[in-house]
């Protein structure tokens, strides 16, 4: 083949899984409109695979003309390749597609900037104008409150709303509050929205900018449904944090309709600066351009730092070993090659577990993972000490190869601070918190159907925003698949005083009396902690929990304090 016929496949490869990609996403507004959570879930969960499926399916048009790399056929089709993006609306993600072909059919030896986009190539290109993504209002023309309702009823939701007249007034009310210097008189504003709600779960959020005399203040508008009466604005965000928080590692990928994936990330990073490409392309359902550019975030910090990798800081897991840099907020976990003896498990079991987790509603409660193969690590930057380790435990999954550390498959998460040890430094205000945060987080994790398994403090994280999050899925299972049991009572006085077991255990079996037990030997969390969630300790509130999963209950977890509801204000 020549080298443009090859570019031409590939780019015809990347235009399917492009159109597919968005014919599904599309389909996410008419959910939305008929209420049908079940089509919002599948629709998200199918979105994850569509990028493997076009590329696998490219790969196999290639493979009987791949035997052999051609370097110089190669290098030719790269070049051509990088001919047709100069105008593409779509380009960085086609360079994704084209380096993610390339790999699939060749040794890394070759996986450099010569043969694949490891620098993105259009980086000094005109940039696509930001414009091509939202459109902006007058205010002057109309009036205020006029202009608002004009933008929410120009979204076309195919729903009527129950009283739009006074969701706005509730919103004009929310602005003034909370964003003070956005108080001008009409002809002194613009709104800037981005013309396609962001649809996740059971919500549409509306995202913009009033742009004033005063600056720039960024915002979301949060749309719910009221029953069968219709729909409501149901809160206004416009605090940087909450919105980061919205934006976040640990929620499930919004859904959202672009042309320019680039324009839109340029916008929404304006909105939140402190976001990184990575997470915005992350968050809008791009994952694997998310992939590449924190790649490239990673290779750009190794080169600007020189800290040696160390082990995370934590106790130790029986499935994955994990380390970290310490100027880099992330950690890299590898599955190790024997499993502690209490894991009755392979590593083909963990997989499809961080799999689970990946395609899942992860509600603000389960951090994102990044999942790579034959990562590629400076040698130099590992002491001795750490090399011995990761050689006793994960040594099937690594190679040396002269200055080079190079690790077959791995995971990398946020890095967070471990419950067990926050809880060591923590005062009892802070402790109370988070010990409270905890249960929170059960509840809204098996609200989805989630039993997280192993729920020692120690698998769960504390983030910047001091939320709780879920970070260890080696022992995850679907909540509806496990057996909430209570304890039996004795039944005589020599039972009672016995410390062994008369019932017997099946592995699936859960007793959720136990739970502080294992959990909160300290009395003083223990106190906390039941007095914050009594019910966790309750077989019924789970038995309750699985059935309104299988009755197809949706439970809506609100990614913004409730205080902010319009609802409290009707």
């Amino acid at each position: 083949m020549l080298p443009q016929n090859i570019a031409e496949l590939i780019l015809n490869g990347f235009k399917k899984h492009y159109k597919l990609f968005q014919q599904i996403t599309s389909q996410a507004p008419l959910a939305f409109a008929h209420r049908d959570w079940a089509k919002m879930h599948d629709i998200s969960r199918l979105r994850i695979t569509y990028y493997d499926d076009r590329v696998n399916e490219t790969t196999q048009q290639l493979q009987p003309h791949a035997n052999q790399l051609d370097e110089s056929l190669w290098l030719q089709t790269k070049q051509t390749y990088q001919h047709f993006l100069a105008f593409h609306p779509q380009a960085e993600l086609a360079e994704t597609f084209y380096n993610s072909v390339f790999c699939r059919l060749f040794h890394r030896r070759y996986f450099n900037n010569d043969f694949i986009f490891v620098k993105a190539t259009l980086a000094d290109a005109p940039a696509l104008p930001v414009e091509a993504e939202y459109r902006s209002y007058f205010p002057v023309v109309d009036g205020l409150k006029p202009t608002i309702k004009k933008i929410i009823n120009q979204f076309d939701f195919k729903t009527d709303f129950v009283n739009l007249e006074r969701d706005v007034r509730l919103l004009v009310k929310a602005f003034y509050k909370q964003a003070p210097d956005t108080h001008h008189r009409a002809w002194q504003m613009r709104f800037d929205i981005l013309q396609t709600p962001f649809y996740r779960n059971k919500a549409a959020y509306i995202v913009g900018r009033v742009v004033s005399q005063s600056g720039v203040q960024p915002f979301i508008i949060a749309v719910l449904h009221h029953q069968d009466e219709g729909l409501f604005l149901d809160a206004l965000l416009t605090n940087s944090s909450q919105m980061r928080v919205i934006f976040g590692f640990a929620r499930a990928y919004f859904m959202v309709e672009t042309h320019a994936p680039s324009a839109l990330v340029r916008f929404l990073n304006q909105l939140m600066p402190n976001k990184t490409l990575a997470e915005l392309y992350n968050a809008i359902g791009f994952h694997k351009q998310g992939k590449t550019e924190f790649y490239r975030e990673f290779l750009t910090h190794l080169q600007r730092s020189n800290d040696d990798f160390v082990i995370a800081p934590g106790t130790p897991g029986m499935v994955m070993m994990v380390f970290t840099l310490p100027s880099f907020d992330y950690v890299f976990k590898i599955i190790k090659d024997k499993f502690g003896e209490s894991k009755p498990f392979g590593r083909d079991t963990v997989l499809k577990r961080y799999q689970l987790v990946k395609s899942h509603d992860r509600v603000g409660r389960m951090a994102d993972t990044i999942e790579y193969s034959n990562v590629v690590f400076p040698l130099a930057r590992f002491d001795a000490t750490l090399l011995a380790q990761l050689k006793a435990t994960i040594g099937s999954s690594m190679i040396i190869e002269g200055d080079l550390l190079i690790i077959k498959h791995m995971y990398i998460e946020r890095r967070m601070t471990p419950l067990n040890l926050y809880l060591e430094n923590a005062n009892e205000e802070d402790a109370t918190v988070a010990i409270t945060e905890y249960g929170q987080a059960l509840k809204e994790m098996i609200a989805v159907n989630i039993f997280p398994g192993d729920m020692l403090l120690k698998n769960f994280g504390v983030s910047k925003h001091k939320r709780i999050i879920f970070y260890d899925y080696d022992e995850v299972q679907y909540l509806t698949d496990m057996n909430f049991r209570a304890l039996p009572k004795a039944k005589s006085y020599d039972d009672y005083l016995t410390n062994e077991q008369s019932y017997s255990v099946a592995p699936q079996d859960v007793f959720p009396e136990q739970l502080c037990t294992f959990v909160m030997p300290n009395p003083r969390y223990k106190a906390i902690f039941t007095q914050a969630h009594p019910e966790l300790l309750d077989v019924i509130f789970w038995q309750q929990a699985q059935q309104n999963v299988k009755k197809g209950i949706v439970s809506h977890i609100y990614p913004y304090p409730a205080a902010q509801r319009f609802i409290h204000q009707w």
